[in-house]
């Protein structure tokens, strides 16, 4: 299965985002992608406001992007914001994931959020609750966003659930060491699952000459795949563009044999 990522710097305006998922699906089915990841934020970046664009699944933003799949022909794994809730007097959104194109409707809520670096993202947004996977051609897909990279049990969780492949949107927040945490990480979880890893994030704004937005997560680029065996396949630098792999499921097949490390696991 060939899949592609999608390494966009979005920013405010939800049209313009729309037009980049647009342009990138468009490419990576020319490139003969089965499906295209984008990052986290797709919707609109962090460092704007969020509650006044979340919408449900069934919104008009999410409807385009599953008009762009079906159109295209191709599956789209893509962040956005639906709505979450609310109490005393606080209005919250959820992080979402929505995987959409043929045969293909599904969404993840992300579990993990980014109370870190100095940046507070419970304060704006809901937690979701429960692992989500997906099947298409034959192969099945769990989901993770950001900061779930740093959890293990998410992904281990994933693969006993049948994913074969692990699919992190994200928009790294940058600082000192953050780059090679974040290609560690992708590597350390697709060793601990023993699944393919599609890691996905924003591209780093300062590659087009842009300034963060204060310590709102923006991105640093550096998308990657990475094998079952930890083996980095594919990598991007902080520059926006399109990366393609193609994935062989007996290759997972051959690490959880040579390494078992789901069948030996321990839960305590």
């Amino acid at each position: 299965m060939r899949i592609a990522l999608a390494q966009i710097i979005t920013g405010r305006e939800l049209e313009r985002n729309l037009d980049l998922v647009r342009d990138y699906a468009r490419q990576a089915k020319t490139g003969g992608a089965d499906l295209v990841v984008f990052p986290e934020a797709t919707m609109r970046a962090f460092g704007n406001s969020l509650l006044d664009v979340a919408e449900p699944l069934d919104g008009p933003w999410a409807s385009q992007v599953r008009a762009v799949a079906a159109e295209e022909g191709i599956i789209i794994v893509a962040g956005m914001f639906t709505p979450g809730g609310s109490g005393a007097g606080t209005r919250k959104v959820r992080n979402t994931l929505l995987a959409t194109g043929p045969g293909v409707d599904a969404s993840y809520d992300k579990i993990h959020l980014y109370d870190a670096f100095g940046f507070a993202e419970s304060d704006t947004v809901d937690a979701g609750t429960q692992p989500a996977t997906f099947d298409a051609g034959g192969v099945t897909f769990g989901l993770a966003t950001c900061y779930d990279i740093r959890f293990p049990d998410l992904f281990t969780e994933n693969a006993e659930r049948g994913a074969q492949v692990n699919i992190v949107c994200a928009s790294w927040a940058a600082g000192p060491g953050k780059v090679d945490q974040w290609k560690l990480l992708s590597r350390a979880r697709a060793v601990d699952s023993t699944t393919f890893v599609l890691a996905c994030g924003q591209g780093d704004p300062a590659s087009l000459g842009l300034e963060g937005t204060g310590s709102a997560p923006t991105g640093v680029g550096h998308s990657v795949v990475v094998s079952p065996f930890g083996e980095v396949l594919q990598e991007l630098d902080g520059a926006p563009g399109l990366l393609f792999a193609d994935l062989d499921p007996a290759v997972v097949e051959d690490a959880r044999t040579k390494l078992p490390v789901l069948a030996n696991r321990h839960k305590f």
